[in-house]
Formats: structure tokens, sequence, C-alpha cells
């Protein structure tokens, strides 16, 4: 099946199929492959589409993030940009032995300020998935005046496996006035790095 043929296959109802096609297109991918994707990523119709082009994107790998960090952070669409930040995510999954690169970092950064909430979300999670190499910009993140990102940036802290992340959260649990959904959050988060120790390696990279 040529290249051509295969991209319908992103869309197929079975599963199987789609992920044949996913790594067959990553795969005997073409100068015009990553433009392709990146339309797809404004499917608004077929989720299905969208989904599998992230997950194509994120197979791809380090090749793909440049032009996915700049999307990220110009494209007007709202549903484009949060697809773009979890195509990071899944770049930062598959290849957790590269390092991720500082415009992916700093496009996520900016992610993080989005006026659209999924986007803002989509930019902790991939964050988180980073690891250790985006440490410092989560911890930033808490104070974002955010309660949505800050809650999130909390469970990341606690997932990434960096020993600095007990010291943020416990300042963060110190702080007068906390709000009691932080509180919670962190004192929480604390509690399961406890019964977790000792620290182990996460997604650091």
């Amino acid at each position: 099946m040529s290249l051509e043929e295969t991209y319908p296959q992103l869309k197929h109802k079975n599963p199987r199929l789609r992920e044949r096609a996913m790594h067959q297109v990553a795969q005997e991918r073409t100068e015009d492959t990553l433009a392709q994707l990146m339309a797809a990523l404004a499917e608004q119709e077929d989720v299905t589409y969208r989904r599998t082009a992230v997950q194509t994107l994120g197979i791809i790998g380090p090749d793909a993030l440049p032009a996915l960090a700049q999307q990220l952070t110009t494209h007007p669409n709202a549903t484009v940009r949060a697809s773009c930040a979890k195509a990071l995510a899944a770049i930062a999954l598959n290849y957790p032995e590269v390092p991720f690169a500082p415009v992916g970092l700093e496009a996520l950064s900016v992610a993080l300020g989005d006026r659209d909430p999924v986007v803002k979300l989509s930019a902790v999670g991939a964050l988180g998935t980073v690891g250790s190499p985006a440490f410092e910009i989560l911890a930033a993140a808490l104070d974002l005046d955010d309660l949505a990102v800050s809650m999130a940036v909390i469970g990341a802290l606690a997932s990434v496996g960096d020993p600095r992340g007990r010291t943020v959260l416990e300042s963060l649990a110190a702080r007068p006035n906390l709000d009691a959904y932080l509180y919670e959050a962190a004192t929480g988060a604390l509690s399961r790095l406890t019964e977790h120790r000792p620290w182990n390696s996460g997604s650091s990279q």
C-alpha cells in the first residue's frame, strides 16, 4: 500500500489498522508528511483522526518537535494548540533517551499562559511527561494565579521523580492563606511521595 493510500487508514475504526498506518506513515514519511499531520490536528469532526495524528507525530519524534513547538504558540485554533502539546508529550514518552529540545520546553512554558484552559492543562501534562528538565518551569507555574493549572502542576511535581519536588510542595503547603484546594492537593501529594520513597528517575532525561 502506498503512503497516500495509507493516510485514510489513520481514520479507520479498527485500532490495529490505525496503528499499522501510524507506523507506516512515520517510517515512510516524506517532506510533506509533517504538514499533512499538522493539518489533521485541526480536524473537528473526526476526533479519532486527530488523536491518531498526535500519536503519529509522537512516533516520528524529535524531528517533529520544532514544528509542533511553533504551532503550539502561534496557531489560532485552540484544538490544534492542545493537540500540539499532547504530541510533544508523546515525543517525550516515546523518546526518553533523547534530551527534550529547549524550543519544546520554551513553547510549553508559553502555553501555560494560554487563554484556553485545555491548552494550559495539556501543556502541564506534557511538562510532567518530560520530567526533570521541565522541573523549574513546573515549579514556577505555581505562581500563575490559576487554580486549575496549579492543581495540575502539583500532580506533575509529585510524579516527575525529581527530589526537588518535595521541597517545592512543602514550601507551597506552608504558605499562609493558601487556597484550601491547593493545600489539600499539596499535602496529599507529599503523603504519596512519602509512601513511594525512595525517589526514582521517573521520566527524567
